[in-house]
C-alpha cells in the first residue's frame, strides 16, 4: 500500500508469533506486470515482505498491448505518488469517438484527471517497479511457479510455492499468503484447479505499432465498416497503436501479419490507412471474455488477468487489474500486521467486491465490441441507436463514462449502513491538504468538520488499520472515514454526495 518505502528486502526466513516454523517471506506476488508490481509495492510499503516471482528475464519489454491509462487508476497512483510522473509522459485525450456518431466527453468526469492517458504498458511498468524495488521487494525473475501447497496440517498455516528457474533448479518458497497475478495462463489459478469459463468473442485481431505519414483526427478513434473494425490511438512520441479485425480473414493466431493487411483494414473501416509505415511491432491475437469464478483459495488470491479477461474494447484491462491490486494490498497488510478485528472477512471482501466488478468490465467491454462487429440491418441498427441514446441523453453518458473510467465504480455498502459507505472518495480539499495526497501514507484518513475533533471512536469498527484525522477545508459537517485505496468505509450526516 502507498507508504514510506522500507529500506531494504528482506533475505533470512521470517520468525512470527503464531508458530515455530519461519516463513521465507509474508506474501508471494506471482506475476511481474502491473498488477503484480503496484500490489507488490504496496505491500512492501507497509512493511511487509514480498517476494515477487516471474518466469521472464529481467528486461521490461517495450511492446505492450494495454495503451490506455483510465481517470480511476490516476487516482490510484497519484495516491502513491506517481500520476503526476506518468502523465508527462503521456498523452492525455479528452475525447472518445465512436462509430463516427458518438463522441464522449471525458473533460467531464470529477476527477483531477478528466481524460484518458494514453501512455504504453511499459511505462506504467517502469514506475511501478521501480517503487517495488525501492521498497524491498525481493525480485525472482527466470523464476516459474510449478505448483503450491496450503495443506491444513501446515501450523502455522500458510502456502508453499514450487518453483524453477531457467536452468531447471528447483526450490520452494514458504509465505503467510500468495498471490497470483501472472495473466491469462495463470499457472498459479491452474495449480488451484479453477476453471475459468467463458468463450473467445472475437478472433484474428491484429495489433500493429506504426508511424503515420498523415496525421490522424485527433480524437481517439474507433469505427466498424464493411465488416470490418479499426481503432487508432497516438502513443505520444510519433508512434500510433492500430487494431483492426476483418470478418472475411478469420485465420489462427500464428499466420503472419502483414503491414499492407492492417493497412487494408484502416482503409475500410476508418477511411484511410494514414500513410502508416515503419512498423516496429505487428500481432495477431484472439480475445476472450473468461472471469473464474472465485478470486481467493484459502490463502491464495488471484487478480488482474488471473482472474478476468475480456476483450480490449474500453482499454479496461491493464486498469482493472491495478484496481484489484489496490484493493486486495491494504487489506493483506492490515491482516499481517495483526490490525483486522476479523481477518478472515476482511480478506473475503476483496472477492465480494471485486468480483462483481470484474464481471460489470466483461459485460460494457463485450457491449463495445459487438457494436464494433455489428454486420447485419439489424446490428447497424442497433449500434446507432445506441450512439444517438448515448449522445443526446446525459445520464447514460454519464454512465458509461462512469464505468469505463472506473469513476462510477463503488462497492456494496452493508444494510443500514450510510448512503456514502462504498463509494470512491473524489480528492477533496482539506485543511490538511488533497485528500489523494494523505492517502500516499497507506493509512485511513477520518475527516470530520473543521471546528470538532474528528469521531475517531464511532469510526473505529471500520477502520482495521491505522487511521489519520483530517478536517474539512470548508464548513462541511460530514464525517467520513477512507479507506487506503480511496474508497467510504464509513460516514456520517445527512449529506449523502461528495
Amino acid at each position: 500500500m502507498p507508504g514510506k518505502p522500507s529500506t531494504a528486502a528482506r533475505t533470512t526466513p521470517i520468525q512470527h508469533a503464531d508458530g515455530p516454523a519461519p516463513f521465507d517471506t509474508d506474501v508471494i506476488v506471482v506475476g511481474a506486470g502491473p498488477t503484480g508490481l503496484l500490489l507488490a509495492g504496496d505491500l512492501a510499503c507497509a512493511g511487509v515482505s514480498v517476494t515477487l516471482v516471474e518466469r521472464r528475464p529481467q528486461e521490461i519489454s517495450n511492446l505492450t498491448r494495454a495503451f490506455g491509462v483510465h481517470a480511476r487508476t490516476l487516482e490510484l497512483l497519484d495516491a502513491r505518488g506517481l500520476a503526476d510522473e506518468l502523465v508527462s509522459k503521456g498523452t492525455p485525450i479528452t475525447g472518445l469517438r465512436l462509430f463516427r456518431r458518438l463522441s464522449l466527453d471525458l473533460g467531464t468526469l470529477p476527477s483531477r484527471f478528466p481524460f484518458l492517458l494514453i501512455t504504453p504498458q511499459y511505462e506504467v511498468e517502469k514506475l511501478l517497479e521501480r517503487r517495488a524495488r525501492s521498497a524491498g521487494v525481493d525480485f525472482r525473475h527466470g523464476t516459474e511457479l510449478t505448483g503450491l501447497d496450503q495443506s491444513p496440517a501446515h501450523t502455522p498455516a500458510s502456502v508453499t510455492a514450487e518453483l524453477r528457474g531457467t536452468d531447471g533448479t528447483r526450490s520452494t518458497l514458504r509465505a503467510r499468503y500468495l498471490v497470483g497475478a501472472d495473466g491469462v495462463r495463470s499457472g498459479v489459478r491452474t495449480a488451484l484447479g479453477l476453471p475459468f469459463p467463458g468463450a473467445s468473442v472475437i478472433r484474428s485481431i491484429v495489433l500493429a505499432d506504426v508511424r503515420l505519414a498523415e496525421e490522424p483526427p485527433g480524437l481517439l478513434t474507433v469505427n466498424g465498416a464493411g465488416g470490418t473494425f479499426a481503432f487508432m490511438a497516438p502513443f505520444g512520441d510519433g508512434w500510433y497503436r492500430v487494431m483492426g479485425w476483418d470478418r472475411t480473414r478469420q485465420v489462427a493466431d500464428s499466420e503472419p501479419v502483414s503491414l499492407d493487411e492492417v493497412r487494408e483494414i484502416a482503409r475500410r473501416a476508418l477511411g484511410s490507412d494514414f500513410g502508416m509505415h515503419d512498423a516496429r511491432w505487428i500481432s495477431r491475437f484472439h480475445s476472450d471474455e473468461r472471469q473464474a469464478p472465485a478470486y481467493r483459495a484459502g490463502r491464495v488470491f488471484l487478480a488482474g488477468d488471473a482472474a478476468h479477461v475480456h476483450s480490449p474494447a474500453g482499454g479496461q484491462g491493464m486498469n482493472t487489474g491495478l484496481q484489484d491490486a489496490a484493493n486486495l494490498s491494504w487489506k493483506l497488510a492490515s491482516v499481517i500486521q495483526g490490525l483486522a478485528p476479523d481477518p478472515e472477512a476482511l480478506l473475503d471482501s476483496y472477492e465480494s467486491e471485486r468480483h462483481p466488478v470484474g464481471r460489470t468490465v466483461l459485460r460494457s467491454s463485450g457491449a463495445i465490441v459487438r457494436l464494433a462487429m455489428a454486420h447485419t440491418p439489424l446490428q447497424r441498427a442497433a449500434r446507432s441507436l445506441a450512439a444517438r441514446v448515448m449522445g443526446s441523453v446525459r445520464p447514460a453518458a454519464r454512465k458509461a463514462l462512469g464505468v469505463v473510467s472506473g469513476i462510477g465504480i463503488s462497492y456494496r455498502a452493508p444494510r443500514g449502513a450510510h448512503p456514502l459507505t462504498g463509494r470512491r472518495a473524489p480528492d477533496l480539499p482539506l485543511a490538511e491538504g488533497r485528500l489523494y495526497e494523505l492517502l500516499r501514507k497507506g493509512e485511513f484518513v477520518l475527516i470530520g468538520p473543521a471546528d470538532e475533533a474528528a469521531p475517531a471512536t464511532a469510526a473505529a469498527p471500520a477502520a482495521p488499520g491505522r487511521v489519520i484525522e483530517a478536517h474539512w477545508a470548508s464548513g462541511r459537517r460530514t464525517a467520513l472515514l477512507v479507506r487506503p485505496d480511496g474508497y467510504i468505509a464509513w460516514a456520517t450526516g445527512r449529506e449523502s454526495a461528495v
